[in-house]
């Protein structure tokens, strides 16, 4: 038997078997009405989640009148944004150190880094005119996506432009961009997404988003700007464009010493942007945001009255529309403030992307809330090399100061939350509790419904065709291979290539049937037909795609794990009303649908056996390796670890014939026996005191062991 280990399913495709090669084992193709869609299946059912969520919110926004009712709203609004970003650490010395200036006609570049934590440096560049009459107004930037971060031409020229009109600028690098490059400085080329995506998935298993670290570096930096003697500190403004707008509108939500925002392509509804791009990078999304009753608008309203300007265009991945409804609703807000004119708003016909029109706008609106008037006209700019503005000799500041990494802190967050937690001692019933409330796992209200769908023949067994009502409004292609002479026996295989691949010819399910055992295998959902776009990327996240689609779930607060925990109690109830006579059901997972199963038989187990072949370890095993396999991240959990673990599941499900064959940690590295004793013992201290768990099998003898177990 071959085992292989892969994150995303590509589809139901069989070659090279002889006979089997030539069938069609797809079952979407039949119904028309159908096929094309079922890709999107899974995204529907967190759409329709973000719907209601959405919806109630909406409703409480409609019942705010007057003043009162919005500074209420306000108030509702800072104690969520608190829950979902997390409580921000005391604050130490920020040891600033100037590493070099540049002098250029009319004012000087002071390149810098300061530390926004004990060890973990910021690299950033203020800009500073010279000739101002006393304190200056002054402006954060905050970079978008880009990898050479505020040395990129577009920023330069846009900073450079406020400096020609008598603003201070401090433009900082953000995590994994510019100088503060994780991965693509270190391992070789990596876009920033990517970068955010592989630290901020593993900050998510510990309950906190990444946004956390990139709002506090803002906060840091506006510290940094008040302690400047050439600043006003009552005229402080923030700006930026894309990810650099998400991050102005984070600070300018929490850091009440902003006068002025301006975020730029980056205001929507989630409403329209599920609609439309989907979520968005990991920073861009917050613990439970919608089921905690937050939309984009909200960071708009929570600063009513001060002034705010939204900068938008009309081809914008974040939709225009959302621009319109959010400043439409927020508009409220401000009227209630009887600062009507305070919130205002540009767009400009253009893509993702800075504009003339825009950027004047900008300016204007800058110059009269810092009360800094002048010229609002864009004027050339001399741009500065890229090497230019570097801070540290290399262009990297981990690498030169061997400071912390973004990887450092969130494993020591992770940490210490496992060891406060330590080996869980929870009685079966809670720790089924905080499974489902932290998994976000909801029980399918829907009528249990299959259909047939047709039927092959090969020599030993059949093979019917199924769709099975998921967990929702969607349906599961199922496989159920039924033998000539059954042995009264049905394994349920799930194996995370898909349905089709253990069916090839010589492969565990085609053994399984001539052996006389039913076999039922999906896809369940982000696997084979039910894969598609949002789940599409390489086995590292360096050159794979970020994982919105778990970013979604978050969103919402249904996991992933949850929603095919939910598919696999469907199936099981599949089999028992179609089986006649009634027989006894096993299940055999592989690789990350294990963690899967371990989800559905500790919230209700219906099977008699269960099997895990390679599963992964823990979550905490993610959390540890800094350059971990993100295939796992289809099947964690965000916020687990604060409560439970994998192993924790496992011992608990220990007495009902659970085995577990070959783990494997977060990087695919096989566990040996030291290190099983070390994950699963908890408080037992020897190798026989463990669940039942069998590591170094050889592939070839895997089958040997299933088999054994079963019978």
């Amino acid at each position: 038997m071959r085992i292989y280990f892969t994150l995303f399913c590509i589809g139901a495709l069989l070659t090279n078997f002889g006979a089997y090669a030539q069938e069609n084992l797809s079952v979407f193709d039949y119904w028309k009405m159908h096929d094309g869609t079922p890709g999107m299946s899974l995204y529907k059912h967190l759409y329709s989640r973000a719907t209601h969520q959405i919806s109630e919110r909406n409703a409480a926004i409609t019942e705010l009148k007057t003043k009162s009712d919005w500074q209420k709203r306000q108030k509702f609004v800072r104690t969520r944004l608190k829950e979902a970003l997390g409580i921000f650490p005391e604050k130490t010395p920020l040891n600033p150190v100037i590493t070099g200036t540049l002098q250029r006609d009319g004012f000087r570049v002071e390149k810098l880094y300061f530390e926004s934590q004990p060890g973990y440096f910021v690299t950033a560049a203020m800009f500073i005119p010279e000739k101002t009459s006393g304190k200056a107004p002054a402006i954060l930037y905050c970079s978008g996506h880009s990898p050479t971060g505020f040395r990129s031409d577009v920023y330069q020229h846009t900073i450079l432009n406020y400096v020609k009109k008598g603003f201070v600028v401090l433009a900082f690098d953000p995590i994994g961009q510019g100088e503060r490059r994780e991965y693509g400085g270190l391992e070789g080329k990596s876009s920033p997404t990517k970068e955010h995506a592989f630290a901020g998935a593993q900050s998510f298993l510990a309950g906190r988003s990444i946004a956390y670290y990139f709002v506090w570096d803002g906060i840091r930096a506006i510290d940094y700007l008040i302690s400047r003697p050439e600043v006003d500190a009552a005229r402080i403004g923030i700006t930026g464009r894309s990810g650099g707008g998400t991050q102005t509108a984070y600070i300018a939500a929490v850091d009440e010493r902003i006068l002025a925002s301006a975020p730029e392509c980056y205001i929507t509804t989630y409403d329209k942007l599920w609609q439309s791009a989907g979520p968005q990078d990991a920073e861009q999304n917050l613990l439970y945001t919608l089921e905690k009753g937050l939309d984009m608008a909200d960071f708009l309203e929570v600063r009513a009255p001060k002034p705010t300007l939204i900068v938008s265009t009309t081809r914008d991945m974040f939709s225009i529309q959302g621009v319109r409804d959010a400043y439409q609703e927020a508009q409220g807000a401000f009227r209630a403030f009887e600062q009507a004119d305070y919130l205002q708003k540009v767009e400009d016909d253009a893509p993702h992307a800075s504009t003339l029109k825009n950027r004047e706008a900008t300016y204007a609106f800058f110059q009269k809330h810092l009360n800094n008037p002048g010229s609002s006209v864009d004027v050339k700019t001399e741009i500065f090399k890229e090497e230019e503005l570097y801070v540290t000799p290399p262009g990297n500041v981990l690498q030169h100061l061997k400071g912390k990494s973004i990887f450092d802190l969130s494993h020591q967050y992770a940490l210490d939350l496992v060891n406060k937690r330590g080996h869980s001692s929870k009685a079966t019933a809670e720790l089924r509790a905080s499974v489902m409330e932290i998994s976000g796992y909801i029980a399918p209200n829907s009528p249990d419904e299959s259909i047939f769908s047709g039927r092959l023949q090969r020599t030993d067994y059949a093979i019917e065709k199924y769709l099975v009502k998921g967990a929702g409004n969607y349906f599961i292609p199922v496989l159920w291979l039924k033998p000539g002479k059954s042995n009264g026996k049905t394994i349920v295989l799930l194996d995370d290539r898909g349905k089709s691949a253990p069916v090839a010819s010589g492969q565990l399910a085609d053994q399984l049937a001539k052996g006389g055992y039913d076999v039922l295998t999906a896809d369940l959902s982000g696997c084979g037909e039910l894969g598609n776009g949002y789940l599409k990327g390489g086995d590292s996240m360096l050159e794979g795609s970020p994982l919105n689609i778990w970013f979604a779930g978050i969103q919402v607060h249904q996991s992933l794990v949850a929603v095919r925990a939910a598919e696999i109690q469907r199936l099981a109830t599949f089999f028992q009303q179609l089986s006649s006579p009634p027989s006894t059901v096993s299940v055999i997972a592989q690789g990350t649908f294990a963690t899967d199963v371990l989800h559905a038989a500790m919230i209700k187990n219906p099977f008699e056996h269960i099997v895990l072949i390679n599963p992964l370890s823990s979550f905490q095993s993610i959390t540890e390796q800094r350059l971990y396999k993100p295939k796992h991240i289809m099947s964690a959990v965000a916020g687990a670890i604060t409560e439970y673990d994998l192993p924790d599941l496992v011992r608990t499900l220990s007495d009902q014939k659970l085995l577990l064959i070959n783990p494997v940690d977060a990087t695919e590295t096989p566990l040996n026996e030291r290190s099983i004793l070390t994950v699963y013992a908890g408080k037992a201290t020897k190798q026989s005191s463990l669940p039942s768990i069998k590591h170094g099998i050889d592939e070839a003898t895997i089958e040997q062991e299933i088999l054994k177990w079963i019978k």
